[in-house]
């Protein structure tokens, strides 16, 4: 059942209240103690007797005796005071993450929701346009390739979900082989065209560079990063997909010309079911699993990948890969 923010706020406003119950309590323990303490000495005090030659002695000692339980008092309060912030530091960072990954499943389960429905809906409208109208080659050709890009939505979308779990779970397994980059990059954007015959995406690919790799996975990172730069620019806007090597590695570069990304956002884009919260990404369609999916196969093939600012507008990501000898 999901929680609401006034059942949060109450959870919270209760923690608080028990730790602050608790700290009061050890005040309140701290300061009964030192009062038993006081009384202590001087009961002790006043059983010695003046004109006893080993008073001062005695009386030193005394004094000596109360200094150590005080210091026994503070230490002693000290460490559970310092326990007690600890475990409650700990307890509401862990409560903290916890609702933060609810609160990011339930708009996960959202976006999925809306993903699904949306290309099943348009798919169903399209069959059924084509079973209860006669329509000539040009309109059926049309609506055929609307129903088969919603069709490689869906896809890629199962394939983020399924990919997902079984990288967390550990189910996937990796096979590496020897993979030629620049025909996988020819033969994803070809795809892309295809399915997008009005978006522009120019290639500046150098011809027979190769990694060692899972082809699989690596495929799923083009295309994971090819659909957010379409996804986040506008229909005018150019998208360019760049490989070159550099220092006996690859560099592969996806640039596009949208709004890009705010700075403090650059650092979380790469967490799971993270979205970014202005308008225009609020109208794309996403559900927050694509790039961190993209990194985690990137830094399982021993790579790395950065994001950056495009020049004038827009975004860069770069990947960097080992180049196969």
């Amino acid at each position: 059942m999901p929680f609401s923010t006034k059942k949060i706020n109450y959870l919270f406003i209760i923690y608080w209240f028990l730790l602050a119950y608790i700290i009061a309590a050890l005040v309140w323990w701290y300061i009964a103690l030192s009062r038993q303490n006081n009384e202590m000495i001087n009961l002790k005090i006043n059983e010695l007797i003046k004109d006893d030659p080993l008073y001062e002695k005695k009386y030193n000692s005394i004094q000596e005796e109360k200094k150590r339980k005080t210091a026994q008092y503070i230490g002693e309060g000290s460490i559970f005071f310092l326990l007690i912030s600890a475990g409650a530091i700990f307890v509401f960072r862990a409560a903290n993450r916890q609702l933060k990954t609810i609160q990011q499943q339930q708009n996960f389960m959202i976006a999925i929701t809306h993903e699904l429905k949306t290309p099943i809906a348009v798919t169903k409208l399209n069959l059924e346009t084509l079973q209860k109208r006669k329509l000539n080659d040009e309109q059926q050709h049309k609506l055929l390739q609307n129903t088969l890009q919603e069709a490689n939505r869906m896809n890629a979308l199962c394939n983020n979900m399924l990919l997902s779990s079984q990288i967390e779970a550990g189910g996937y397994r990796i096979t590496i082989e020897e993979i030629n980059l620049s025909e996988l990059l020819y033969t994803c954007v070809d795809d892309f065209k295809t399915r997008f015959p009005h978006r522009t995406i120019e290639m500046k690919i150098t011809d027979d560079l190769y990694i060692l790799a899972d082809n699989l996975l690596m495929q799923l990172v083009i295309n994971n990063l090819i659909d957010n730069a379409l996804k986040y620019s506008s229909k005018e806007q150019k998208v360019t997909i760049q490989l070159s090597s550099v220092n006996n590695a690859l560099e592969l570069k996806v640039m596009d010309e949208g709004p890009g990304i705010a700075e403090a956002d650059k650092k979380k884009i790469f967490e799971k079911y993270y979205r970014i919260g202005n308008e225009a990404t609020k109208r794309a369609k996403g559900t927050g699993l694509g790039l961190y999916l993209t990194k985690k196969i990137v830094t399982s093939q021993q790579g790395t990948i950065v994001v950056s600012n495009n020049n004038p507008s827009g975004t860069v990501f770069t990947i960097h890969l080992k180049q196969a000898v």
